[in-house]
């Protein structure tokens, strides 16, 4: 009972954080179905005065954003696929594999988390270049394939597996292919499904690296064309909270779904390393 006031009293300021929080996404959902103006009267309107889908019909007909989400959903879903499939495979190896040299090449990988991402930007763009491979869907997927924060979570994870399980597998004539698909995999499922929403959001969301590897209009992905929607329609502020509302839809309903595997995975991962 003495307790009480303070744990209200700490409910009503998260909620009120929450509020605050969530007031600009608010607003951008009720300005998206407002009619053309409306969003830029003051005193500003926290709901339209009359609903209309017309900005959404907009996107799909004069803006075509829907090549653009498709991008997005083609790209995100190779990065997805292939990152949990590398880099289970890589901690996998540095977590249970004994070769020379294999702290070494780990330190070494650890020392890139401090690496900022903009600097390998240029040699990477450089070296596409001379492959080739500008202006293609690939120059998008391959380089998030292989993340180094995510080899370290799967390596800190699989580190708690006990050899003699592994061990055993092998004196019964599995192979390492075997070991990998029937017992690292359904072990690992927490932690990759943690690394497969991570690395989604953080694909559909990517704007800087499309942006350079990308000069054909027709292969933009959503962070991308929406940039160019902001350009071309200063003044359709309604139009660009539409294509907003696009954006961050299909993230945000997968979080909202598989944030318990999400918070479990890391939770997990996080403990057993």
């Amino acid at each position: 009972m003495r307790r009480g006031p303070g744990k209200v009293a700490l409910y009503l300021a998260l909620v009120g954080g929450a509020l605050l929080c969530l007031l600009p996404m608010l607003w951008m959902l009720a300005a998206s179905f407002m009619p053309t103006g409306e969003a830029n009267s003051y005193p500003p309107r926290l709901w339209p005065s009359h609903v209309t889908l017309e900005h959404y019909a907009a996107l799909f007909t004069r803006v075509n954003l829907g090549r653009a989400f498709l991008n997005s959903a083609i790209v995100s879903l190779c990065v997805t696929a292939l990152a949990v499939l590398v880099t289970s495979m890589a901690g996998y190896a540095l977590a249970k594999f004994r070769f020379r040299g294999r702290d070494a090449l780990f330190r070494l990988l650890a020392a890139g988390l401090v690496v900022p991402v903009q600097v390998s930007m240029l040699p990477l763009f450089l070296l596409f270049k001379e492959l080739g491979l500008v202006n293609t869907y690939a120059a998008v997927i391959i380089p998030g394939i292989s993340s180094i924060f995510a080899i370290f979570l799967v390596r800190q994870y699989l580190l708690a597996l006990p050899d003699d399980l592994l061990d055993a597998a092998r004196i019964d004539g599995a192979s390492e292919l075997r070991i990998y698909l029937s017992i690292v995999l359904p072990i690992t499922t927490p932690i990759l499904a943690t690394l497969a929403i991570w690395t989604f959001l953080a694909t559909w969301n990517d704007f800087m690296w499309p942006l350079i590897v990308l000069s054909d209009g027709s292969m933009y992905t959503l962070p991308v064309a929406l940039a160019n929607l902001i350009g071309e329609h200063a003044q359709d502020t309604e139009l660009m909270m539409a294509g907003s509302v696009l954006t961050i839809l299909p993230v945000l309903a997968l979080f909202l779904v598989m944030q318990r595997s999400y918070i479990r995975g890391v939770m997990m991962g996080s403990v057993k390393g």
